[in-house]
């Protein structure tokens, strides 16, 4: 079944301008803005300008020129913010969950950078 976009979802209403948000960054096919209900010191969420549901959805649909930019404003994000181990920063972690089972919340495609402190293992092991 191929994916179906709501263009009714709060991403989608940031990107028309409808829902306002504190943007760290804004480029041709992306927008970075700071999380609502940050768990980190840093916390910005970086999502496609394109109607994209999950990031399979991303990867197999978007355009070339869309799939650089989007990586790159992660890695730029991350460089602004300070936390990029090679630079050194105490890096940063990188979520984006998909679906049912990943307990995705808004369907439009959204990456989190969570930084700024020990963040502790991301899955418990499984029982």
């Amino acid at each position: 079944m191929a994916y179906a976009y709501d263009d009714q979802n709060i991403f989608a209403k940031i990107l028309r301008g409808e829902i306002p948000n504190n943007t760290v960054m804004e480029t041709d096919h992306a927008l970075a803005f700071a999380d609502l209900y940050p768990q980190a010191p840093h916390h910005v969420l970086v999502i496609p300008k394109g109607p994209y549901v999950c990031f399979d959805h991303f990867a197999l649909e978007a355009s070339d020129a869309e799939i650089a930019d989007f990586t790159r404003t992660i890695g730029k994000v991350c460089a602004q913010l300070g936390v990029q181990p090679g630079e050194g920063g105490n890096g940063y972690r990188l979520l984006s969950n998909a679906g049912e089972d990943g307990v995705q919340e808004v369907p439009h495609l959204h990456v989190h950078i969570v930084a700024g402190r020990r963040l502790g293992r991301m899955l418990q092991p499984a029982s």
